[in-house]
């Protein structure tokens, strides 16, 4: 199994792109996305409101989570499909965590037995679940799926199917994520422009890429500055000096001028987000596994948006080894503790600083796994489900119908990989509606909605956020 530990230096160094530096606009003579969405935003600014906030969490959970084993049926009907399907991988229906959401009585469900925080946040109307979500260019049936409909590129592999949650653009390689396209729309609503309303906690990404913006990188433990930059030791006041002037010159060579700004611009940017996190502190304890703590360092940077000048900004991170192909129950069991610890502190935390309302944390993966057994473990599948958290979310409710898990059924293939009945599309439009994105807009961000969902209607994609 894959341990969730804090990035190391040489880690983050080795992923963190350039965008990392801390320039948030790099192509604003080529390309501009500003929408009636940020205009609108910024007028708010202007009138002088300070609780006009809001933020994105994207936690992946990469590998493919095996998510109908996070989310279960609980009574003997559908258990008892839910059990011949999954034969050694089932969790025994006696040690289920029943929830009971507000309307959707299609099927009784519970959590896994090590996700007591998730269901109490569910019993909370704090967190949702969307059900049965995938990749999609379009409605697949089984009829349509063997008779040639458009499928997702790379259908069950890890590398394409990762870059089709973050893209939202399954049917070609994208070189932008929807994260990225949001933020060249918005972030002009943001009155610091030094440092990226894209802040990651996994180094570079392409959900947070866009044609303006990037991510900047941190770490857990905040930015990261040139090492002995600025320090008290006389070594490090040598190479002060030393770097300073290799910034301050100016060079011949676009290519070494180039590198000087960047390296100019990268400590600019950690002394000005130093600064800002430095006295943001929060009283909610958090757990020390990798997931908790880069949660942690979110909300403290939530915290000191005022002074990052920040309205409008978007988070992800990584929590990979979810391709549990080998000791599922063991593995799988594992992890998802981590994820419901690592989730309920972070919504106690956001409770603390009154930042409930403001902020949307949302889970995405590769895809589900089989409900067949490999024989110790499942393999890639497709549809699958995740989890929406928020003081906007209308929680305690299932959104889709959770699907019929016995074998051979009218959506699943062979082997137990069930077609997704929403797409990636909708799931994201509806958060991208919230975050305050124009109706006309959406299919900017998507260029698929309208295979699934009409931005010109009065209705909403799912309906899981108050909007």
């Amino acid at each position: 199994m894959k341990k969730d530990n804090n990035y190391s230096r040489r880690q983050f160094l080795g992923t963190a792109s350039c965008a990392a530096v801390g320039s948030t606009t790099f192509f604003s003579t080529l390309f501009n996305l500003q929408s009636m969405s940020a205009a609108s935003m910024m007028n708010t600014a202007a009138l002088g409101v300070d609780d006009d906030y809001r933020a994105l969490v994207c936690i992946m959970l990469g590998g493919g989570n095996d998510s109908y084993n996070m989310v279960i049926p609980t009574n003997n009907e559908h258990y008892k499909d839910y059990a011949a399907s999954r034969s050694n991988n089932a969790i025994a229906q006696n040690e289920l965590l029943k929830i009971n959401p507000l309307k959707y009585n299609n099927k009784e469900l519970g959590f896994h037995p090590v996700a007591p925080e998730l269901q109490s946040l569910f019993e909370r109307g704090k967190l949702a679940v969307v059900s049965n979500v995938g990749t999609l260019v379009e409605r697949v049936t089984k009829a349509t799926y063997d008779n040639g409909a458009r499928l997702p590129n790379g259908l069950f592999s890890h590398a394409d199917q990762d870059k089709q949650w973050l893209t939202s653009i399954p049917q070609t390689s994208a070189s932008t994520g929807w994260g990225g396209r949001l933020a060249d729309m918005v972030h002009s609503a943001n009155t610091n422009q030094n440092i990226s309303m894209n802040i990651s906690l996994s180094g570079k990404n392409v959900f947070q890429l866009g044609r303006e913006t990037a991510e900047y990188s941190i770490l857990p433990t905040g930015s990261i500055g040139i090492e002995g930059y600025d320090g008290s030791s006389a070594l490090d006041q040598i190479r002060t000096v030393a770097i300073k002037s290799m910034m301050e010159k100016q060079y011949q060579d676009i290519f070494k001028q180039s590198y000087a700004d960047v390296i100019k611009s990268s400590q600019s940017t950690h002394e000005l987000f130093s600064a800002a996190v430095a006295d943001a502190k929060i009283s909610t304890p958090f757990s020390e596994s990798g997931l908790s703590q880069r949660l942690k360092m979110v909300a403290r940077t939530m915290k000191a948006r005022s002074k990052l000048g920040a309205r409008r900004q978007t988070f992800f991170m990584r929590f990979d080894g979810w391709d549990h192909h080998d000791e599922l129950l063991n593995n799988h069991q594992s992890m998802l503790g981590v994820v419901s610890k690592a989730m309920s502190e972070f919504q106690v935390a956001l409770e603390e600083l009154k930042l409930e309302d403001s902020v949307t944390t949302f889970t995405v993966s590769d895809f589900a796994r089989t409900l067949t057994s490999n024989g110790n473990g499942t393999d890639h599948a497709w549809g699958g489900n995740v989890l929406v958290m928020g003081g906007k979310v209308k929680g305690r409710e299932i959104y889709g119908d959770y699907p019929n898990l016995a074998l051979n059924n009218d959506i699943m293939l062979d082997g137990g990989v069930l077609i997704p009945q929403i797409s990636t599309d909708e799931y994201f439009s509806e958060l991208a509606l919230w975050y305050g994105v124009g109706r006309g807009d959406l299919e900017t961000l998507f260029p698929n909605i309208n295979k699934f969902y009409s931005p010109s209607s009065n209705s909403q994609p799912l309906g899981f956020m108050n909007i």
